[in-house]
């Protein structure tokens, strides 16, 4: 099927929630993808962070291609061995506590809403500007942007939003607070690192009160930043956090995971979810784990990120780097779009890339990357200072 049929199937049956390049991709492998007429592009975007282990791993396509072979599903009315097992290898790789498996990072972190509202009943939950945390209607509470929570509104009462100041969180955080959440670098907003100052002042102001401090790891985990988890840089350790997007190996999974003290808060029937830690996933997800738990690929992700960010720094258009690890991105000069320069990569330069806003452009390279795949990656960013090619 040509992509032109591809665009009026499009049109004519899917709701248009996405603005698509137009470009039909249909193989992967590692950092490289090929489109529908077998042109090869380089991957810097991988799935928005999903394919932290590059696409298509050998291991995970075997793990899922034997346990699809044995069991699709059964239900979380019954056992199946991965779905423990994950869970116990997430407590055992975080926080030490206990781990409820779901879908998206989305219902993450819906989920844990929820858990911090059980533990304190009708508790508001505090949240900083420029966060993202999903789209359903909890996760799009906790997101204050306008543009994304005014066609929805009304929103799910309870939230506080604070700017990203120690002193104003710290006086945000009362006796009804049930949870502050946070994201240690926030991605959909344009890779903005909190600093360790608001970190810190979170945890004291929710341990003065009582109430719980939950990290929203969903894109910054999972190796992503140069250590398994993002806040082990951080010198602070959340009551829980929420994890997806890479831990499945490419799969759609989610999961919420606690310290001691939250580990028991949902009792039976509390939270539910009729796929998630399906047996294929969470096969999926132990191989991408063990992956992106490795030494030597966390220590290979800090060094690869100095790397890039040495020469995203010395792009001409590019005012300024920031992020960790594999997780940067750049603010562009006056009068340079993201959007425009993130397109010209895609059709002219053939490297993906994505554009988070007007003037920021966002790299979330597989950890597998090479030298060789950052060198010509720059190489390619550098051929966009030229003019732009007629299309």
């Amino acid at each position: 099927m040509s992509l032109a049929e591809l665009q009026a199937l499009e049109r004519a049956h899917a709701i248009p929630t996405y603005v698509r390049y137009p470009v039909e991709f249909v193989r992967g492998s590692g950092c490289k993808l090929w489109d529908a007429d077998g042109n090869e592009y380089l991957d810097f975007l991988a799935g928005i962070s999903v394919l932290n282990v590059g696409h298509c791993h050998s291991r995970v396509v075997r793990a899922v291609c034997e346990q699809a072979g044995r069991l699709l599903h059964a239900t979380n009315l019954y056992y199946t061995a991965p779905a423990m097992e994950l869970s116990a290898r997430l407590a055992e790789s975080s926080l030490g506590g206990k781990v409820f498996l779901c879908n998206s990072g989305a219902e993450a972190n819906e989920a844990a809403i929820k858990l911090v509202r059980r533990a304190r009943p009708g508790g508001d939950v505090v949240v900083v500007q420029d966060a993202f945390h999903g789209r359903t209607y909890g996760a799009l509470s906790a997101t204050p942007q306008e543009s994304k929570q005014a066609p929805f509104a009304p929103l799910v009462p309870g939230f506080v939003v604070v700017a990203k100041d120690p002193a104003a969180l710290e006086a945000a955080v009362t006796e009804r607070t049930a949870a502050v959440l946070l994201e240690p670098i926030q991605g959909e907003t344009g890779i903005n690192v909190l600093s360790e100052e608001l970190l810190h002042a979170a945890r004291e102001a929710c341990d003065r009160v009582g109430a719980a401090l939950v990290f929203d790891e969903i894109q910054c985990g999972m190796g992503r930043t140069g250590s398994l988890w993002a806040y082990e840089q951080t010198g602070v350790v959340p009551d829980a956090m929420t994890s997806a997007k890479a831990l499945g190996g490419g799969l759609p999974i989610g999961a919420l995971v606690t310290g001691e003290r939250l580990a028991d808060v949902f009792q039976s029937g509390d939270h539910g979810s009729t796929f998630a830690g399906g047996p294929v996933v969470a096969s999926a997800a132990l191989v991408a784990l063990e992956i992106c738990s490795d030494p030597e690929l966390l220590a290979h992700v800090r060094e690869l990120g100095e790397r890039l960010r040495a020469g995203l720094g010395s792009l001409p258009y590019a005012v300024s780097v920031r992020g960790r690890g594999l997780m940067l991105a750049i603010d562009l000069a006056h009068g340079v779009s993201a959007p425009a320069l993130a397109r010209r990569a895609l059709l002219e330069q053939r490297l993906v890339v994505n554009a988070t806003g007007p003037r920021t452009v966002r790299f979330l390279p597989p950890l597998v990357a090479l030298d060789a795949d950052v060198d010509e990656a720059l190489a390619r960013l550098g051929a966009l200072a030229e003019e732009p090619r007629a299309r």
